[in-house]
């Protein structure tokens, strides 16, 4: 059994691995680290971090003062390319290891248990495996469907709420009533986590700063990108200085993509060395090719089954940017396609589409979600405002060849060296590209099978759990490293003072 000790007076640095027999989230005993570290500068004289590991060996290595990072694999979903010139990162400490049980408050906003989303089955399956692992959870959202119980977290539904400004069926809240203020303050979490941007996360941060307790922040919409899809451009500047003013209040940012960490980082969100990624993770059983059904295409082909069927699952925004189906349609009129999914640009879509071969299914979930993927031919995804795009992840997964708008989070899920061969990528925005990589995934079934098959495999590798280890084994110990940093800090002019007015007396012991 490895045993950990570090000095909480020195600031961490990178160490070698413990011993394989440590106790781990995953079958598999060969992890690497998160970054990839390209140069060093001379470290500055400082006393190194000791690092104690029975029956195995280990490593004191120095704080260096500057130092770079260079891309690791899309992957490994690593952040890029950011330098920190006098903090040494949190101590990268393997996320396999298991770390005590934790108190942990999560604030979500939309709800994950009613709001068509991505992050939703992300949420979901990250406070599954947080209990799994052990941890007691609370979860404060908006009151909209918010069931009994799940999984044994701890469930609070905010009651006052509005509608959001550009999403009327979308509740918001601040989360501040006296009834969550002494929830929280009662569960006394070790640690609090919030979606941004968004409303809630106000709250979560007067209560952490009230409780005194560690801030991670989760961003999942890229608001910035969305806001112009919606003629409020205006208001682009004040929401990137809101996003500026929450994250660096915040101890830790998690982003769920490389492409996004760079964004934020060029834009000074907040110090590069507090964007961490939370890794990507798809539920390969739940979409999975055997949820193919002639029944479900026949649905979604509106009677058709035998034509070329196109698919799009996810939340219908104006910002999804699927106007452009109608020209891709037009270009390929032998072709079917069906949107899963509901949102604000339905009734809108639904016009645009009259008359054409299209099926609006409204939200559909379970079973019948996971046929809808797996019974198409070809998944398509058109948004450019991407942070990462889970169903994507979920359409490879169920087998289903991706054609998708080379654009934000969608980049690291079909790098550049895999195009061809998990999926295919089109220029954001150019209708010709987009159908000259649907047309022959749709015309050529064994290219489909191929393309499918391979994207399977590719998705195989990547898991929830795995992915709640890093966040809940190493993000949340930089984010508690972080945040004692700053309290010492914080301290340090009051303890000057101190020693400054009240020196203690000389004692002779002689």
């Amino acid at each position: 059994m490895s045993t950990l000790s570090i000095n909480p007076s020195f600031s961490p640095s990178f160490c070698a691995s413990c011993s394989s027999d440590t106790p781990s989230c995953s079958s598999s005993s060969n992890s690497q680290p998160p970054f990839k570290v390209s140069s060093f500068c001379p470290p500055r004289p400082q006393q190194p971090i000791g690092l104690a590991c029975t029956q195995s060996q280990f490593l004191l290595s120095k704080r260096p003062k500057s130092w770079g990072l260079t891309q690791s694999s899309a992957k490994d979903m690593t952040i890029t390319d950011f330098k920190d010139d006098e903090e040494s990162p949190p101590l990268m400490v393997e996320s396999e290891v298991i770390s005590r049980p934790r108190r942990i408050a999560l604030f979500v906003e939309p709800s994950p248990f009613a709001y068509v989303s991505g992050y939703k089955n992300r949420f979901q399956n990250f406070i599954r495996y947080l209990r799994e692992m052990g941890d007691e959870v609370m979860v404060v959202t908006t009151h909209e469907g918010v069931p009994q119980e799940f999984y044994g977290a701890k469930l609070i539904g905010s009651r006052r709420s509005f509608p959001c400004p550009w999403y009327q069926k979308v509740p918001l809240s601040l989360a501040l009533s006296p009834r969550i203020i002494y929830a929280v303050a009662q569960f006394k979490p070790d640690i609090i986590h919030a979606s941004s941007p968004g409303i809630m996360v106000f709250g979560a941060l007067i209560i952490a700063k009230l409780l005194s307790v560690p801030l991670v922040m989760s961003y999942h919409t890229h608001v910035p990108v969305y806001i112009p899809r919606y003629t409020f451009s205006w208001l682009v500047k004040p929401m990137w200085w809101v996003i500026k003013f929450l994250h660096r209040a915040a101890d830790l940012t998690l982003v769920p993509s490389a492409a996004l960490a760079k964004e934020l980082e060029a834009a000074r969100v907040t110090a590069g060395n507090k964007i961490r990624l939370w890794n990507k993770g798809v539920d390969s059983e739940s979409f999975h090719p055997k949820y193919r059904s002639q029944e479900m295409r026949i649905r979604l082909s509106n009677g058709e089954p035998e034509r070329p069927l196109i698919v799009h699952v996810g939340r219908l925004g104006v910002e999804k940017s699927l106007d452009l189906l109608k020209s891709v349609m037009d270009q390929i009129p032998e072709a079917r396609i069906a949107f899963i999914g509901d949102g604000p640009y339905r009734e809108d879509l639904e016009k645009l589409f009259f008359g054409m071969p299209a099926v609006f299914t409204g939200m559909l979930g379970g079973e019948e979600l996971s046929q809808a993927y797996a019974s198409g031919d070809v998944f398509v995804m058109p948004s450019e405002s991407e942070t990462l795009g889970l169903v994507v992840l979920e359409a490879m997964s169920s087998g289903l060849p991706v054609v998708a708008a080379r654009a934000g989070g969608i980049i690291d899920i079909i790098p550049e060296d895999q195009e061809g061969k998990t999926g295919y990528c089109f220029s954001a925005g150019d209708i010709d590209d987009c159908v000259s990589k649907l047309k022959p995934l749709l015309h050529d079934a064994e290219l489909r099978e191929t393309i499918g098959k391979a994207a399977r495999e590719e998705m195989e590798k990547y898991d929830w759990k795995a992915a709640t280890c890093k966040i809940r084994n190493e993000q949340y110990n930089a984010a508690i490293w972080f945040w004692r940093k700053k309290r010492v800090l914080l301290l340090r002019p009051f303890q000057w003072l101190f020693r400054r007015f009240f020196q203690p007396p000389a004692i002779n012991y002689r």
